[in-house]
């Protein structure tokens, strides 16, 4: 089985079903804002952040991209910052891995620079950890999506975002270099999916 095969297969078993109604209130208006730019025929800039930019703002900004391509809706750039730059967490990298992405090192040292494929024909998805207002984030005409509920507090002002759209995660964090890693990591990784799954097949 390819990687891409792996990958389509764990999302075609997501269960978008066990999505809670509070969830959805939550998710809500991210579908509103994608939706209003189709309809207007404009581009769909989504900027996920969260403090350190390593863990759920990378994943979020991947499921993202990958279910924009899963359900054929064009024009849909996916971004990550942090309130600081520190390193993409190396434990996102391998959970991605392990579903199905092709995960390429495109350079090492303290905050290394991935390039994540979800498909054979599309760019990469290039991860590193950066600050929301990074010269490699868009300026202005995007959605930020607060993963965290400190970057939630604690950046009330995104500067150039047409809207800010709070959609928090547990920190998987609370389990490095515990036995329960791997699972807490993919457990985090599948809820993210199975969220952004939902998100973009409200869109019509």
């Amino acid at each position: 089985m390819s990687h891409y095969a792996v990958l389509n297969d764990f999302i075609s078993n997501l269960d978008a079903q066990s999505i809670s109604e509070d969830r959805k209130q939550t998710l809500a208006p991210l579908v509103e804002y994608i939706q209003d730019k189709m309809d207007k025929k404009e581009s769909i800039r989504l900027n996920f952040i969260c403090t350190h930019n390593s863990r759920r703002s990378h994943l979020s900004q991947i499921w993202a991209q990958t279910m924009a391509h899963y359900f054929g809706i064009k024009n849909v750039s996916c971004y990550s910052g942090g309130t600081e730059a520190t390193a993409l967490f190396p434990m996102v990298a391998s959970t991605l891995a392990n579903t199905g992405f092709e995960v390429n090192t495109l350079s090492e040292g303290k905050n290394p620079i991935y390039g994540i494929k979800f498909s054979e024909n599309e760019h990469p998805v290039i991860c590193f950890s950066k600050r929301m207002d990074d010269d490699f984030n868009p300026k202005s005409d995007f959605a930020a999506i607060m993963t965290c509920s400190q970057a939630d507090e604690g950046c009330p002002f995104v500067p150039g975002a047409e809207k800010r759209i709070p959609i928090t995660y547990e920190d998987p964090k609370a389990f490095d270099n515990s036995p329960q890693q791997a699972e807490k990591y993919s457990e985090r990784s599948q809820q993210i999916a199975a969220e952004m799954f939902y998100v973009f097949s409200q869109i019509n």
